[in-house]
């Protein structure tokens, strides 16, 4: 499990330029199953991405993909975490690789 923070290096106006751009690539990567939440930070200086991969190689792939990334809108940290409590039963399932 991966989370992908996002810092803005760029003011928002230009932001806001890519975010059609980017909710597109954010939704075909929950559809590939890739992402399980991401959001903007508060306040609006970047954003957070929680992301299901097998290992590092593969999400610096999908952060390739990122208009934000393409475009040197954001620059991203990730952290890789193995989750191990969860407040619900049922959450794990959504953390196992298939």
């Amino acid at each position: 499990m991966f989370i992908a923070i996002l810092t803005y290096k760029k003011p928002l106006e230009e932001v806001d330029r890519f975010l059609q751009a980017h909710r597109d690539y954010l939704a075909e990567h929950y559809a590939a199953g890739d992402f399980i939440a991401s959001g903007p930070q508060t306040p609006r200086i970047g954003g957070v991405i929680m992301i299901k991969a097998d290992n590092r190689v593969a999400v610096d792939c999908i952060i390739a993909q990122d208009p934000f990334n393409i475009n040197g809108i954001a620059d991203y940290q990730i952290v890789e975490f193995t989750p191990t409590m969860f407040c619900d039963a049922t959450l794990p399932n959504l953390f196992v690789q298939q």
